[in-house]
């Protein structure tokens, strides 16, 4: 789901940008305040699981659409929703930039529909209250599978509404958003089970992370963080092969209502800038090495499949590094934010 700036007016792009740094301050300043330090290896870790995991998309039967993980509620559950919201801005700021996955203009956008719905609505609202203080198995699998789904909507939701602002004529209210909300269901359910089945395994290997941002006290991390690590670099390096072809909810939607799984954008100098940068920040454009200049793509031979190519597997690696150092770096540059912030003051009362 995330959008292309084609489907965007620069004014739409613009305030969605606005809206989502505002969130991200106002959430640099929660995390600062609250978030335990013990914390900070899970939530550049989770960040690097999540950018591994968006690129394995999964078939939607009888659709010829796929779908793939958006990942906001497994970080909201282990990592609080003001972090999470970060890792999950994070995770997204890394796909545009460096592989052209979603639009510059249209990032804010994407990190609103993917994690302000997420991290702010679904999971304070659905996942919390279903999950209750002291979760237990079947009740992570209840509140992960209607908070996802729930999420998803919204989001999708969000899609139809920007494109609607932005007076994206081809795309019809009432057409684009019940095919958006009707396809978004079915990956939302699958989306759901791949939550529980996650916050299963952290709820079996320390249950405590999943109750609130608190302090961890002495409680280890290790095989959460060596589990999660070994699953993102196999996910990211092998699983990626197995990616389904087919269209994505958002191009299928696309492709449904006006002929085209993509649209082209107009000449307005800010699409043209934004394009520009992408082209240049990019190192591994649509996760794969970029082809020389002039050379011709082969097409009319179907791909195989699972599709094995040592340029999406690099791109999985690089890219779930990029992004737990990224994390990490805001996190740390939080942290390191608290204490100068905690020595003024001890400096003020002396």
């Amino acid at each position: 789901m995330h959008m292309a700036d084609a489907l965007l007016s620069p004014a739409v792009g613009a305030a969605m940008w606005a809206a989502s740094a505002a969130t991200i301050a106002y959430s640099s300043k929660k995390v600062r305040e609250d978030l335990d330090d013990r914390r900070i290896p899970l939530m550049g870790v989770l960040g690097a699981f999540i950018f591994a995991a968006q690129m394995i998309n999964f078939t939607i039967p009888a659709t010829g659409s796929s779908g793939h993980l958006g990942g906001g509620m497994i970080l909201a559950a282990l990592l609080g929703p003001y972090a999470a919201f970060l890792a999950m801005a994070s995770v997204l700021t890394v796909q545009a930039l460096f592989f052209a996955d979603g639009g510059l203009l249209a990032l804010g956008c994407n990190i609103f529909n993917l994690g302000f719905c997420t991290c702010f609505v679904a999971y304070p609202l659905l996942f919390k209250p279903l999950a209750g203080v002291a979760p237990t198995r079947g009740r992570l699998v209840v509140a992960a599978l209607i908070a996802a789904v729930v999420a998803l909507q919204l989001g999708a939701f969000g899609v139809v509404m920007q494109t609607t602002a932005s007076g994206i004529s081809s795309l019809p209210f009432a057409t684009f958003a019940l095919l958006m909300q009707t396809i978004h269901l079915g990956i939302g359910i699958v989306e759901g089970l791949v939550t529980a089945a996650v916050l299963a395994f952290v709820w079996k290997a320390r249950p405590e992370i999943l109750a609130t941002t608190r302090p961890l006290g002495a409680i280890s991390l290790k095989q959460v963080l060596v589990g999660l690590a070994l699953v993102t670099v196999f996910t990211g390096g092998v699983l990626s092969w197995f990616a389904s072809s087919h269209p994505d909810g958002l191009e299928w939607a696309l492709f449904q209502v006006s002929g085209r799984e993509e649209l082209e954008g107009p000449a307005a100098s800010l699409h043209h800038a934004a394009a520009q940068l992408q082209e240049k920040t990019s190192l591994l454009p649509d996760y794969r090495f970029k082809q020389p200049t002039g050379a011709a793509a082969v097409g009319g031979v179907p791909s195989a499949w699972p599709e094995v190519d040592a340029g999406t597997s690099v791109s999985g690696l690089v890219g779930g590094i990029f992004t737990l150092v990224l994390v990490g770096l805001v996190a740390f540059g939080l942290k390191w934010r608290r204490r100068v912030a905690a020595a003024t003051e001890a400096g003020r009362v002396e």
